[in-house]
């Protein structure tokens, strides 16, 4: 694979309308920012799904993908997306999409299967501050986790050969709602029930991450040279609890033995800072404060040859810039 494998995440915040400008304005930048990045295997996430059932029965597709990939060479790629837990179609908004140059042996969504929703007594009830009659109220994720192994037998690596992608969109760290506590749109009644319900976002945000770790050590258990990728819009930055929860390094484990198991964040060494993309080292410290990451198991983060993004170039039509890693496997 002359070439490298070419992994890009690339939130589309803006794909459905939410970021000014025309739809053919917006889809026309997204393409271009897309053949950008040549990828092999793309990961997308607030892919938003239009109605194409009635009000009663609704059915979503993610129609908006269509104009995004006709005409390009994403059009014939292998895909998968997230879907609703409780009807058939996709979710309402917040999709998430694989894109794979090559085969996928197995798709699936990962939501609460390896973590249940955990159960919170809210505090801060309207007219019933401290009540502590109210019931336990079970907090769940907003969205799934989607899971993809692809197959590289055809990009010309032995038989058996694959590679395991995790694609999240974790909570953002915005405090969540709390029936009655709010005067109006994002405006709160007071700081005590602001910060229940920050509190709230934080553990479903790293709930997702425990869960996404959970599936990672899974399948590290039963294939420990397993080459792993975690990518996505983690709305954390390199030192948060979700990315350190998912690393598992093992300055946090203090366990030499369980390095194998480590995810390594690529986009820590390298970051592009030209619109040509040519690569410069960076260290951390030096950039923008950064959501969206590619980490990867031990083999696979050793191969990485190249990280890019687009930084110093407006974001628009999305708020995140997409990130490229390139490994030579």
């Amino acid at each position: 694979m002359k070439r490298g494998l070419r992994i890009a995440t690339y939130n589309l915040a803006g794909l459905g309308g939410r970021g000014g400008g025309s739809e053919a304005e917006r889809v026309r930048a997204f393409r271009a920012m897309l053949a950008r990045l040549d990828a092999d295997v793309l990961c997308l996430q607030e892919v938003d799904a239009q109605n194409i059932g009635t009000r009663h029965h609704p059915l979503r597709r993610l129609n908006v993908l269509e104009p995004l990939l006709a005409d390009s060479p994403y059009a014939d790629f292998h895909r998968s997306h997230s879907q609703h837990r409780d009807r058939d179609g996709a979710l309402d908004i917040h999709n998430l999409v694989i894109l794979s140059r090559w085969p996928m042996l197995q798709a699936r969504q990962i939501w609460h299967e390896l973590v249940p929703p955990p159960r919170h007594v809210p505090l801060h009830v309207a007219g019933h501050a401290g009540n502590t009659a109210v019931e336990a109220q079970p907090r769940r994720w907003d969205r799934p986790l989607l899971y993809a192994q692809i197959d590289l037998c055809v990009a010309g690596h032995g038989p058996g050969d694959s590679l395991h992608v995790f694609n999240a969109h974790l909570r953002a760290p915005l405090a969540a709602h709390l029936e009655g506590q709010k005067l109006s749109t994002g405006v709160w009644r007071s700081t005590a029930a602001w910060a229940e319900g920050f509190y709230l976002a934080a553990l479903q945000r790293n709930g997702q991450a425990l869960e996404m770790r959970l599936a990672v050590d899974r399948l590290l258990s039963t294939e420990p040279d397993a080459r792993v990728i975690v990518c996505g819009d983690l709305n954390a930055d390199l030192n948060e609890m979700p990315v350190r929860l998912l690393c598992a390094s093992e300055t946090d484990t203090g366990n030499p033995a369980l390095a194998g198991r480590a995810l390594h964040a690529v986009d820590r060494a390298l970051v592009s800072t030209s619109s040509e993309g040519c690569d410069v080292a960076s260290r951390a410290d030096e950039r923008h404060y950064m959501l969206d990451h590619v980490l990867a198991s031990k083999s696979l983060a050793a191969a990485c040859t190249r990280v890019w993004m687009p930084v110093g170039e407006p974001a628009w039509p999305s708020d995140h810039p997409p990130l490229l890693a390139v490994f030579e496997i």
